[in-house]
């Protein structure tokens, strides 16, 4: 049986690749999409959610506006990683045919869980905010939710601050009220996701696929390449998000460990950074279960195969 899932995110490139994985993969049953702001605005990271619903044919799961600011901070948006548009590379003469949900992000939320017959694992890949807010706001939905992953933090070092990943430095407030919360919790940080580089035989795999989704998809990574090597120096850049959907649709590709994760939130020098105690410094008891380890094969295999499914 499908595992139900609801992807909160913030397209953003990697979040587009996400989304199609989630899509296709007969592993996962996608039940909802909310945004958040992050990579860009939430008008523009919801216009690119819809956009690639609609590229992939998807016109039965709703996309709903979430969060447009962090919880206390001001916004900090990647522009200088995924552009102006958040989804900069291809060029789009129209508008995405898949529509906004009426409803908000939150309200989204709660009816998918409580509607939903079995309990539904939340992927976020942006910043955690609209997942906060909802356990803030309806703790007796806490048992409805399976397992929270996300695509954040890191075991090493940062990508926007020394020692913060940037989904985690965007809104650490909200990162540390989800880690804190009790609710089965996956962390998907830049060590692991790190190893999901897009090498130029990834990008032949996807131009073999031959079809105008996949090329789509070529010139959103080529794009992402070409920032990351202008601001970092990567001669291939990682495809953070979908190793958290990964993670759900077969454990095997990416291996974790448990362990006890704690996010600054306060730190001058290290606010956004997640203090992952791999070998148990503190004492204290496990709370996550930390990605260590990705299957590269296995982890590209499944993408090639959803984007050469939706045709």
């Amino acid at each position: 049986m499908a595992i139900p899932l609801v992807l909160d995110c913030d397209p953003g490139h990697d979040d587009a690749m996400a989304l199609l994985l989630a899509i296709a993969d007969p592993a996962v049953e996608l039940l909802a999409v909310t945004t958040v702001a992050g990579n860009q605005t939430v008008d523009k990271c919801t216009v690119n959610a819809r956009r690639v619903l609609s590229l992939a044919g998807v016109t039965d799961v709703p996309v709903a506006r979430g969060a447009d600011r962090p919880l206390v901070r001001r916004l900090r948006i990647a522009d200088d990683v995924h552009g102006q548009t958040g989804l900069d590379g291809p060029l789009f003469d129209t508008e995405p045919t898949v529509p906004e949900s009426p409803s908000a992000a939150q309200d989204v939320l709660i009816d998918v869980l409580q509607k939903h017959s079995t309990p539904v694992t939340i992927v976020a890949t942006g910043a955690l905010t609209n997942i906060a807010r909802l356990l803030a706001s309806e703790p007796a939905l806490t048992p409805k939710i399976a397992e929270i992953v996300w695509m954040g933090g890191s075991t090493d070092r940062g990508n926007i601050a020394p020692l913060a990943e940037a989904n985690a430095y965007v809104d650490p407030e909200a990162a540390d009220q989800v880690v804190r919360s009790g609710v089965p919790f996956t962390m998907c940080g830049l060590n692991v996701t790190h190893q999901a580089l897009v090498t130029d035989d990834v990008l032949a795999r996807f131009e073999r696929i031959g079809t105008p989704l996949a090329r789509i998809c070529v010139e959103w990574m080529t794009f992402f390449a070409s920032t990351y090597r202008q601001l970092w120096g990567f001669e291939a850049p990682p495809l953070h998000d979908p190793v958290a959907v990964a993670r759900v649709i077969d454990p095997a590709i990416v291996r974790c460990v448990e362990a006890n994760v704690v996010v600054e939130a306060k730190g001058e020098w290290t606010s956004g950074a997640t203090a992952v105690d791999l070998f148990n410094y503190t004492g204290r008891a496990p709370n996550a279960q930390v990605a260590v380890e990705l299957d590269r094969e296995a982890f590209w295999t499944r993408i090639v195969d959803a984007v050469t499914a939706l045709g």
